[in-house]
């Protein structure tokens, strides 16, 4: 066996013994009661704004936890809310982020297509202590930089309590 090969097989076998020895894994997830702490902020400063909205907490999967509407909250609050939290989950960043990066002409464009996708204002990660919860995503104020103002206050009301 020539010495190249020698190496390369050593690499391997080092490599392989590396990865067999993880066999799982943990994530971090937040409590109900906290995704609701962020919904129910959400909401109430909407409120405050005039904005009448849904609002969706989703874990890092992109599975709803919580989802509010307000009592004049359109009806495309429940899918778009949703559909925001699980682009901004899925893909790790905001949604005006996404929005940005995915418009017609830039690298990123084809990505708008994948089902549920929403490349719109009003979705972000809830990260704390270098992990990603989740994101939250908020539908119906007026425009994508209003909603995720909202969101915004979702994650500042929470924001102590997944720190550390």
């Amino acid at each position: 066996m020539c010495k190249k090969a020698s190496i390369s097989l050593a690499l391997f076998a080092l490599s392989s013994a590396l990865f067999a020895q993880v066999t799982t894994f943990q994530t971090k997830s937040l409590t109900p009661e906290t995704a609701l702490t962020a919904a129910r902020t959400v909401m109430e400063f909407c409120r405050q704004q005039g904005y009448q909205v849904g609002v969706a907490v989703v874990d890092r999967a992109g599975l709803t936890q919580v989802f509010l509407r307000d009592r004049y909250a359109g009806a495309h609050t429940v899918d778009v809310a949703t559909n925001k939290a699980w682009t901004a989950a899925s893909f790790r960043t905001s949604t005006l982020t996404l929005a940005l990066e995915t418009q017609p002409g830039k690298p990123m464009s084809g990505i708008r297509s994948t089902p549920r996708l929403l490349a719109i204002g009003g979705g972000l990660t809830i990260e704390g202590g270098g992990t990603v919860f989740g994101a939250i995503g908020v539908s119906g104020a007026p425009g994508g930089e209003a909603d995720e103002a909202c969101a915004q206050a979702g994650i500042k009301s929470i924001s102590d309590a997944i720190e550390f």
